[in-house]
């Protein structure tokens, strides 16, 4: 991506962003919060997540 395309793309995302109500930036903002992955995956990756499931479901059967 060139500098010129670079510039071009975050300035738009800046107006975009500062177009929107103030109301709906807060609801964006709660609903990316509300989406964040699980603690093990954040913190440890997918390998560690994928160890931590199948022991829960084996613990379940």
């Amino acid at each position: 991506m060139k500098t010129n395309d670079y510039v071009k793309y975050i300035t738009q995302t800046i107006v975009k962003y500062a177009d929107q109500p103030k109301d709906e930036r807060k609801r964006l903002r709660i609903e990316r919060k509300q989406k964040k992955a699980d603690f093990w995956y954040r913190w440890f990756g997918i390998l560690p997540y994928i160890l931590y499931s199948e022991v829960k479901k084996k613990r379940k059967m």
